[in-house]
């Protein structure tokens, strides 16, 4: 078996599965606590999913409830800090390791 060669350097990240902190700090009247965490799914993304912008890939790093979103490239470089669902397509499910091809020739 022979060893396959890598003509490309990849851009590997490792980010978070989960938050940690499951409640608000504050107790509202009654004991009730809110919870701290923000719905897993909004339109049908979640964050870190790689997603296909003006045919760019691109990773979602914010989601807001009313549907728009932060993505950026993985080495953090900004695309666009809100953009509306209805623009994105879906091109790779979230995974905690994020790999992308690394290229120095973007601005």
């Amino acid at each position: 078996m022979t060893p396959t060669v890598l003509t490309k350097p990849y851009l590997i990240k490792f980010v978070r599965a989960n938050n940690r902190q499951l409640h608000k700090c504050t107790i509202a009247k009654g004991g009730y606590r809110k919870s701290n965490k923000a719905e897993k799914y909004v339109f049908g993304f979640r964050l870190f999913d790689m997603v296909e912008y003006q045919g760019q890939e691109c990773f979602i790093f914010g989601r807001r409830s009313s549907g728009s979103f932060d993505i950026r490239m993985l080495d953090g470089t900004k695309v666009s800090a809100s953009i509306s669902y209805k623009k994105l397509k879906l091109i790779k499910k979230s995974t905690t390791i994020l790999t992308d091809i690394f290229d120095d020739k973007r601005d």
